[in-house]
């Protein structure tokens, strides 16, 4: 039923392989029964009895004993629909069904063609199905859309715990700048200013997390690197690199560079549960845990456009990763949360002992 490991984990979800059935027929009990548990593919009867119903015409014409052979061989609840099938010798029919797997139905549009040899003789039916919306929005959504974060993001589609390093960021004084500007101006800022991060963490091997105004988050997971090490860095340099972008985010709204000005919460999770939660208006990474509510606690202590790493962030570095970020971390100086002079009231209640080092 699948062409390769990669279309089987497409269908699973989860970065799992997903079941397979061979020489099965397509609407046989099996082959339904294997695709219920699919996480991408056709999971309900409704689905089922749509997709039968378009392909039916093909299939019934194509079937060696007629009506009688092809409702022995389908699934006992698409039985009944055989008799309301008109057989067809067309060389292709087109169709749409809707989907129902994962989220809620979505239409598609399935185009399903004879293929024979230079006899003549039907050797198969090539099906293919693509989203019944015009090309021009899934042209836009494959060339925005980074195909190696949204694969890391499905990948994290058990959401279970997890270690990795977090990252928080926002924008200083973003109160006075909407006030400053247009609302117009300000949004073109704000979105310049989270396309360059977003950027920089995809750069990075990162996912990227909830954007909260002109808040951004983000997880580096040990898992979608080689150590614990790789992971810190991978944080701590997608932090130094979304504020080298910044530079130039300033200019373009016609700010000053010092105008925009981003603060950074770094932290390190041992515990975290992290997952993707898929909805039918977006897919995006989250992360729950104590661990995720200190990293937003440094980051709101990090006033001045400052970056604060945790010493459980840093202290994950081996030499050579922090050779690379020109950091020691055997002759840092940390200071408790609760100690510093912009230490917030939350930061004092829920992580006063989180000792933190600017970097």
């Amino acid at each position: 039923m699948y062409s390769s490991d990669d279309e089987r984990r497409s269908f699973a979800g989860g970065g799992e392989l997903a079941a397979t059935v061979i020489d099965e027929h397509l609407f046989g009990p099996e082959s339904i029964a294997v695709m219920a548990e699919a996480r991408f593919a056709m999971t309900s009867p409704e689905t089922w009895h749509s997709f039968f119903t378009g392909l039916g015409p093909l299939v019934l014409r194509d079937t060696p004993g007629g009506e009688v052979s092809l409702r022995e061989q389908v699934h006992p609840s698409l039985r009944d629909l055989v008799d309301q099938l008109t057989p067809s010798d067309a060389p292709a029919i087109g169709f749409e069904f809707k989907s129902s797997g994962l989220v809620a139905a979505r239409p598609l549009h399935c185009k399903a063609v004879r293929i024979r040899d230079e006899r003549g003789t039907l050797r198969g039916t090539l099906i293919s199905t693509k989203l019944a919306v015009p090309m021009s929005t899934q042209a836009a959504m494959a060339f925005e859309l980074n195909p190696a974060h949204v694969q890391r993001t499905f990948s994290m589609g058990k959401a279970r715990r997890r270690a990795g390093a977090v990252l928080f960021a926002d924008l200083e004084s973003s109160s006075a700048l909407a006030r400053r500007l247009s609302t117009s101006s300000y949004f073109t800022l704000v979105r310049r200013l989270v396309r360059a991060a977003d950027q920089c963490i995809v750069d990075a091997g990162g996912l990227v997390g909830r954007h909260v105004g002109d808040g951004v988050v983000a997880f580096f997971p040990v898992e979608s690197y080689n150590s614990e090490s790789a992971a810190a860095l991978a944080c701590l340099s997608a932090a130094r690199n979304i504020r080298k972008a910044i530079a130039d985010v300033a200019p373009g709204s016609g700010l000053p560079t010092d105008n925009v000005v981003i603060r950074f919460g770094l932290h390190w999770g041992a515990t975290l549960f992290i997952g993707s939660i898929t909805t039918a208006a977006r897919a995006e990474v989250t992360a729950l845990g104590d661990e995720a509510n200190e990293a937003a606690r440094i980051e709101a202590c990090a006033t001045g456009g400052r970056s604060l790493a945790s010493k459980q962030l840093l202290e994950r570095l081996e030499p050579i990763d922090a050779a690379v970020l020109g950091i020691d971390p055997d002759h840092l100086a940390y200071t408790q949360l609760s100690q510093l002079p912009t230490a917030t009231d939350k930061a004092r209640r829920d992580a006063p002992a989180i000792a933190v080092c600017e970097i």
